[in-house]
């Protein structure tokens, strides 16, 4: 037989005959290797162990260890999911079971719903399918085939699928009784499963498409290890004590409405997080060289045709007319914010012009993506835009990135850096595309940030820099954008009269440090779970007098402290001190001074922390120095 050579992640070299498999490969670097490998990659391409290497190739072994061993695993787990639920309800149908992060669902059309009795008996069964260790076989059949087969098995979203595929071969696989359409790759045998869970059910049209029939999608997750799982479901129970939607209600922050699907409501304890949020920002870009500007809700067509959103953008846009001509509502600040620019001719002199703007956007979300604050059709991006020279571009970006890192650290929040580059539908030539990479690049470079990749996801108007925060459960939230931008100075004719006393073309730096201020509120209330750094928090201490006697010494304790500014509640109910104390905790208020007999005798108070509890008495101007230090230094 011909001999190949296979081309090892190291540089190293190995020569085989022709057709041996992928997995043979595995063994012969190693037996060890071999045991662990669940498929391979090869010249960049994901495959099956039982893949054969008839050419020269580039072989990396995929194992459990990694991210793409973790996502096969998870895939595979998918499957045994829809063979379980195939072998127990009559007449389901199979729709589409990818990974996702975390782990993986699969949409299934049944007309019974499912149950938690369900799942815990889907779960049983598919225990079965794995000790009976099928193994895993891909086979490659004739698209007409393929639709015959799922044809006979009454599988209509298959066809549907298959119908649509260009090829003329389309992929199968099998593991005992049970066929699905997939191109894999999968592990060698469903054995190779050790730990997983079915977590939630849930409604998913078909295709995404509010016009399609509704599904039901069933979501696990699977780890490699049991340990591993159950660190995971910790997670998920702690996420669920953290849910925002949960404590929002309990402090009474903020609520949503029939009336106003996806349109949040804040209470004035919820405005008061807000407020206090808008007042740090405003003073971080006060001390940056930021100008605060505000635009129209509302702009005619010709804006949106100008600036592209009408053709890339329009699907999420709402509209209304006035006198008889269309107008959409803003659902991004940057072509007001050109405007404003455009009021004006600009010199050299006067840059970079840095402007602000605290914007209320509408943008349409299907009603199955809505989430709490999270996911909203209304909300305000903290945003700002910056012109500037082309030799200013590096510096400008510095400037952002060093203001993302300063604002981010008051709340303790960690972040990686993405960098996403010219998405499919974008406008602009290939150069300027070129040019703003490398300069979004160089300015990473600069700060020694780590960075990966995420291509295809910029701006239709040019790329970008994501910033993801870290919570205190280790997730990741995208917050912080940096876009930088030639196309719209373009389209919009902006210019600046340069030192040689011609017109210019400026550069735009597009930025929101929060994002969506809501969300960051949403994401504020979980990473803290609700017990608020004392600067945020809406009541900052709660007075306890232990009797209607102590009354008069509690207002004049709360009248010191609402001088100094601090927001100050008196529990006047006849409840037990007990009881109030815990209703303060409850409410998470950060500081609760409790005021009996001696306190008042000795002039001073008793202080409990929300989380140290008895700190004992101390004299109130010491109390009030203490929780004036913690709020100037924005303590969390």
């Amino acid at each position: 037989m011909a001999e190949i050579k296979i081309t090892l992640p190291d540089g190293s070299e190995k020569c085989f005959e022709s057709g041996i498999t992928v997995e043979e490969v595995a063994y012969s670097i190693g037996k060890g290797l071999g045991r662990v490998a669940v498929a391979g990659k090869v010249n960049g391409e994901l495959v099956d162990l039982k893949t054969n290497l008839d050419s020269d190739a580039e072989v990396a072994i995929i194992t459990l260890d990694s991210e793409e061993g973790l996502d096969i695993y998870r895939h595979t787990t998918a499957h045994i999911m829809a063979q379980a639920v195939k072998r127990l309800f009559a007449g389901v149908k199979l729709a589409i079971g990818p990974t996702i992060e975390d782990g993986f669902y699969y949409d299934f059309d049944l007309e019974k719903r499912f149950s938690p009795e369900d799942l815990e008996e889907i779960e049983a069964e598919m225990q079965k399918i794995i000790k009976e260790d099928y193994p895993i076989k891909r086979e490659l059949v004739k698209k007409e085939e393929a639709i015959r087969l799922m044809e006979e098995k009454g599988e209509a979203y298959k066809v549907e699928l298959i119908r649509e595929f260009d090829d003329d071969y389309v992929s199968l696989y099998h593991q005992g009784e049970f066929t699905d359409l997939c191109r894999g790759p999968h592990l060698p045998s469903t054995g190779r499963v050790k730990a997983y869970k079915l977590l939630s059910v849930a409604g998913a049209y078909w295709r995404g498409d509010e016009n399609n029939k509704m599904l039901q999608r069933i979501y696990g997750t699977a780890f490699v290890k049991k340990s591993e799982l159950d660190d995971y479901l910790h997670r998920l129970e702690e996420a669920k004590k953290r849910d925002h939607r949960k404590i929002g209600k309990e402090l009474d922050l903020f609520s949503f409405h029939e009336e106003a699907p996806g349109f949040p409501f804040f209470h004035p304890k919820g405005m008061i997080i807000w407020n206090q949020l808008i007042d740090f920002w405003r003073k971080v870009h006060r001390e940056n060289g930021y100008q605060e500007i505000k635009t129209p809700l509302i702009l005619n067509r010709r804006l949106w045709l100008q600036s592209g959103h009408w053709e890339h953008y329009k699907e999420n846009m709402y509209f209304t007319k006035i006198d008889e001509e269309d107008y959409a509502i803003k659902p991004m600040n940057c072509p007001g914010g050109v405007l404003v620019y455009k009021n004006d001719m600009h010199s050299y002199r006067e840059f970079p012009i840095r402007t602000a703007e605290l914007g209320y956007v509408h943008r349409h979300e299907r009603s199955g993506t809505l989430h709490g604050l999270m996911r909203v059709r209304a909300f305000t991006q903290d945003d700002a835009h910056i012109f500037m020279l082309p030799e200013q571009i590096k510096d400008e970006l510095l400037g952002v990135l060093k203001l993302v890192d300063d604002f981010y650290q008051v709340f303790g929040f960690n972040y990686h850096v993405e960098l996403s580059t010219r998405p499919e539908k974008s406008m602009g030539s290939d150069e300027d595309w070129e040019r703003a990479i490398n300069a979004l690049k160089e300015a990473l470079a600069e700060l020694d940030l780590d960075y990966e990749i995420n291509e295809g996801d910029g701006a239709f108007y040019g790329p970008k820099i994501d910033v993801h925060i870290e919570d205190s459960l280790g997730r990741t939230w995208q917050c912080a954008t940096i876009q930088l931008d030639f196309q719209m100075p373009e389209r919009f004719d902006l210019t600046y009269v340069g030192t040689d006393g011609q017109e210019h073309r400026p550069v735009m730096i597009h930025r929101v440090i929060m994002g969506s201020i809501e969300r960051f509120i949403g994401i504020l209330i979980e990473h803290f779970a609700g017990a608020f750094p004392v600067w945020l928090a809406p009541v900052q201490v709660e007075i306890i007098p232990v009797s209607d006697d102590q009354l008069d010494y509690a207002n004049q304790v709360k009248r010191a402290l609402e001088e100094e500014e601090v927001r100050v509640e008196i529990d006047d109910s006849q409840e037990k001190v007990g009881y109030k104390i815990r209703q303060a905790q409850v409410q998470q208020i950060p500081y609760m001074l409790i005021i009996g007999p001696r306190e008042v005798e000795e002039n001073n108070v008793s202080v409990r922390e929300r989380r140290k509890g008895d700190l004992g008495a101390i004299k109130l101007d010491e109390f009030k120095n203490r929780i004036l230090t913690e709020i100037a230094e924005k303590k969390y």
